[in-house]
Parts: C-alpha cells; sequence; structure tokens
C-alpha cells in the first residue's frame, strides 16, 4: 500500500485552498444505513480535501475517481484506500474521461473539484446521467450556463447543491440567525468582498496559466462573486422574498499590480508575458435588490496585501455589523453606548442551531469549519431531497462573472440580472432550522 496520508497536512491544505441552509443531523451518520456512492471529478488539492472529509460519514464509499494528472489521482485513491481498505477505480483518459466514469451504475453523487471552467459542464452532465451533484464554486462562468444548470436540474430532478463553504462561517450565519429573528429590522445595504492577494495562485512556477490564471486572461470585472455575495444574499432572503435585479460595475484602469508581480517573480522569457490580461487590478459591482436593498460587491485578488479573504457588513434599521472591526455589531436599544461590541457578547443567545449541535464535528475543519458543513448538508440533502443551497442560488450569484463584464463593456451601464426562478422568489420561503 502507498505511503502513509498525513490527516494534519489535509487540514492545512482544506485551510490553505480558500476562505474559510438548511437542517441538521447531529454529526455524520453513525448508524450503518444504505451507502452512500460517491465519485470525484478533480482531485486536486481541494477534490482530495473534500474527499477525506466526505470519508468521515461511515455510510460514503467511493467506487470511483476521475482527474487528468496522474499523481492528483493517485494520492486520492490513496485517501480512499486507507478509509475503506479497497482503492477506487481510476479514470485518466483525457479531460472528458468523467463522461466514461459517469456511465457506472454504482454512484449516487459526484463531488466537482475541477477548474472553475469545467463545473457546470461536468456538473450538467452528471445529473443528465442521473447523479446527484455538490460543485465547488462558481458553479458558471456564464449567463448561459447558469441557465443550462437551471433547465438540468428541472429536467432531472437531481439534487444540485454549490460548495459555498462561507455561508457556514460561525460569524455569517450568526448574523442569519439574528436577521431571522428580527434583530436587524428591514435590510438596507450591505457591504461584500474577495480581498485576497492570489497572484501566486494563478501561475505554475515556469509561467502557465492554472486555471485562475486563465480566468485572469479571459474576464475582467468580478470573476469570483460567491464567497463574498452568498452570505449577503442569504441574508437579504434572495430568491426567498427578494431578488437581485440590476449592477453596475466598475474598475480600475487594467492590471499594474499583476504586470508587476509577473515581472518580478516569473521566468523571463514564460509564456505568462506575452498575454494580455483582461483582468482588472480590483473591480466594484453595485447590486440593486427588488426590496429596495443595496449590495456593495468588491473584488480584488491583484492588490499586494496581507490576506483579507472575504469580508462582510449588514446594516438595518435596528441593528449593524461590520466583520472588518473584528466581528463586531451595534444593536440599537441593545447595545450600551453609541459604539461596536463583539458580536461574541451575543453567542449564547444567536449562535446558529447548526453550530450548536455540530460545534465538535466542525470544528478543526477547513475554511473555518464550513467544509464541513458543505459535505454534511450535501449528503443531508441528498437524503431529504432539498437542497440548502440550491441551483437558483448557484445560478445567481455566478451570473455575476459575466453580468459584470459586460457591464464594464458597456462604459459602467446598468445591466439587469436574470431572474433564474421565474418568479417563483416570490413565493419560496427562507430556509430555516
Amino acid at each position: 500500500m502507498s505511503k502513509q496520508i498525513d490527516r494534519r497536512k489535509l487540514i492545512k491544505l482544506g485551510a490553505a485552498t480558500g476562505l474559510a441552509i438548511g437542517t441538521g443531523r447531529v454529526g455524520f451518520a453513525e448508524d450503518k444505513k444504505k451507502p452512500f456512492r460517491m465519485a470525484v471529478v478533480g482531485t486536486g488539492n481541494r477534490g482530495r480535501y473534500l474527499l477525506s472529509l466526505a470519508l468521515r460519514d461511515k455510510n460514503v464509499e467511493v467506487p470511483a475517481l476521475c482527474d487528468i494528472r496522474e499523481p492528483n489521482l493517485k494520492q486520492a485513491q490513496d485517501i480512499v484506500a486507507e478509509a475503506r481498505g479497497k482503492q477506487p477505480e481510476g479514470y485518466l483518459k483525457g479531460p472528458k474521461d468523467y463522461l466514461r466514469m459517469l456511465n457506472r451504475d454504482d454512484l449516487d453523487a459526484i463531488i466537482i473539484g475541477t477548474g472553475m471552467q469545467l463545473h457546470a459542464p461536468v456538473a450538467i452532465a452528471a445529473m443528465k446521467a442521473g447523479k446527484h451533484v455538490l460543485s465547488e464554486v462558481s458553479g458558471a462562468i456564464t449567463v448561459d450556463e447558469c441557465w443550462g444548470l437551471v433547465r438540468t436540474v428541472q429536467e432531472t430532478g437531481k439534487i444540485y447543491m454549490l460548495s459555498e463553504n462561507c455561508s457556514y462561517w460561525p460569524e455569517v450565519m450568526m448574523v442569519q440567525n439574528m436577521v431571522d429573528r428580527g434583530v436587524f429590522g428591514e435590510l438596507t445595504y450591505a457591504e461584500c468582498g474577495y480581498v485576497h492577494d492570489c497572484r501566486f495562485l494563478m501561475f505554475t512556477p515556469d509561467g502557465n496559466l492554472t486555471w485562475r490564471g486563465e480566468m485572469g486572461r479571459d474576464w475582467p470585472g468580478n470573476n469570483y462573486p460567491t464567497h463574498s455575495l452568498g452570505p449577503v444574499a442569504d441574508w437579504f432572503g434572495v430568491n426567498r422574498g427578494d431578488r437581485l435585479v440590476s449592477l453596475v460595475t466598475s474598475a480600475t484602469g487594467g492590471n499594474p499590480a499583476l504586470m508587476d508581480y509577473i515581472d518580478k517573480h516569473l521566468p523571463k522569457d514564460c509564456p505568462a508575458r506575452k498575454i494580455k490580461f483582461k483582468a482588472n487590478d480590483s473591480s466594484t459591482t453595485l447590486i440593486k435588490t427588488a426590496n429596495g436593498g443595496l449590495i456593495d460587491l468588491r473584488f480584488d485578488i491583484h492588490s499586494p496585501r496581507p490576506t483579507a479573504g472575504p469580508y462582510y457588513a449588514l446594516q438595518g434599521v435596528k441593528a449593524s455589523y461590520d466583520s472588518t472591526l473584528g466581528e463586531m455589531v451595534w444593536i440599537e436599544g441593545r447595545t450600551k453606548g453609541h459604539k461596536w461590541e463583539p458580536i461574541a457578547n451575543y453567542k449564547k443567545e444567536f449562535e446558529h442551531p447548526l453550530w450548536t449541535k455540530l460545534i465538535d464535528k466542525a470544528r478543526g475543519t477547513g475554511h473555518g469549519g464550513g467544509d464541513f458543513f458543505v459535505i454534511h448538508q450535501f449528503i443531508e440533502a441528498v437524503e431529504k431531497g432539498v437542497s440548502p443551497i440550491d441551483v437558483y442560488d448557484s445560478a445567481t450569484w455566478s451570473s455575476i462573472m459575466e453580468l459584470s463584464a459586460r457591464s464594464l463593456a458597456e462604459g459602467s451601464s446598468v445591466v439587469e440580472i436574470p431572474d433564474f426562478t421565474e418568479g417563483k422568489w416570490k413565493i419560496r420561503k427562507r430556509r430555516t432550522v
């Protein structure tokens, strides 16, 4: 058998690959029930970490894995072999070998951990092959792909869930609980952003492009919106009583910070030096909601700065919250004086019930525990037939990529955001616990 897997490294790996709502059963299944058979398409760092978390559920079986890189596939096979005593079959014959794997009749679901450009095509193919899908973010890169996901779910009836781990951060869910219980009153405004120096993740050491680099080459505007927008959309009840109706995007001129990085850190003759990248160093998108809310969404992965990751601020008529101040809140009539106080002061009263029940399971997993909840909630979603972060959420949040680029191309014009629920947002119920 291959070398022993270091679980502590896997935990760190999960935390390093990004920043780290429905009802929840307590922990992963303890009693043996019908096996939940899943596969992973894309067994790089992210795919392997989610795989390792899924294997903590004793009911999970992994008959097959797929990747275009043999070392990645072999490491993932070793993880499964160590956990289950049997190595899964590997699919390695080119970028579309996942189609051959999807023909298997011993798979219930797949996790998609590929580069972003393949998320929608793989998800659509999997659902058409009768498999449920947990997709990494973003769910799609074009509006047409977003509609393709929606139509495929409607046609197949399969569970689709977006693996948005930031929606499960403890403070994010605590704010959600406070919103649901009326602490903020009517919501009026929010700020959120993904401000995270990711330039080193855009290139291989020899100067070729990773999938992130390819996104920077091909897309201006906000090409990674869901980590920042997802939690805020949940707070506003987007697709469940409210919806995103329009946006306008403005951006810095060009990408001098990205060019400076290439000049200083990449080989003189590398391919990246010959590319004209479309991505801006920084962009801001203002989004209006049907109920009159305003969301300020920032994106910057090029500027040299300490990692800030996603940040959030929320304004209601009764209270305010700001993560950039150190997770602070002000509640009219409850906070003493006119100054911020730690949101932790209200943990006993407003900690989200999922965290209250599952903190021991989630503690220590990647992205502030969000990775645990993503896997946990997906397995439960398949069991119960209801997705907590469903295809309408995925399509709405992911559409910001193309729509922000379209706004920039039209001189920062106002662009309408499609209603992927086709009117159902008016009657769909907010998620509760």
